[in-house]
């Protein structure tokens, strides 16, 4: 039997990447699988534009339980979880402490303008001068914070409780 070249047997992966690749499609980041996770932990879709990274990342933090100066998978509170997933994601080191995160860290966005990886913060309604909470803001208006009675979860900022103690958006300085 007469074979020409085109016949030898590739791996369909290594077809695939050179056929994205001749055509300038851009190979993804990471394996669909992780990023199907992640959508499922967060209970949101994750497009192509959104920073995969940051979507990974935040949703193995899921259902870790808080802990007061916790600041690992075994228990995290607020500032320890935006600390570690600022430190993985984006290679920033932020303070420990959630007021000096605001104060120090970052330079203040309105709420309309947060974008993807902005912090947000809160205070207890009886301080309304300093910020005793915080989360990262992922998109269209939810949020991944450490909850002191439920863990790590994902909340939306137009809950009634949020609502009521919004502060302000943070954008980490350069």
């Amino acid at each position: 039997m007469n074979r020409s070249p085109l016949h030898i047997l590739l791996p369909t992966g290594f077809i695939m990447a050179m056929l994205l690749t001749a055509c300038g499609v851009r190979m993804p980041k990471y394996d669909f699988r992780e990023i199907a996770h992640a959508a499922i932990q967060l209970d949101m879709d994750i497009d192509k534009e959104d920073n995969h990274r940051l979507y990974i990342e935040a949703a193995r933090w899921i259902d870790v339980p808080y802990r007061y100066g916790g600041n690992t998978m075994h228990g995290i509170d607020c500032s320890g979880l935006t600390a570690n997933i600022y430190r993985k994601v984006y290679h920033k080191k932020l303070k420990r402490n959630v007021n000096e995160q605001r104060t120090k860290n970052c330079r203040k966005v309105a709420k309309r303008n947060l974008k993807e990886g902005d912090l947000v913060f809160f205070h207890n309604g009886s301080r309304k001068r300093t910020a005793t909470h915080v989360g990262i803001y992922l998109k269209e208006g939810k949020f991944i914070h450490a909850s002191t009675s439920q863990g790590v979860i994902v909340s939306h900022l137009d809950e009634p409780y949020y609502d009521r103690r919004w502060m302000q958006g943070g954008r980490i300085k350069n």
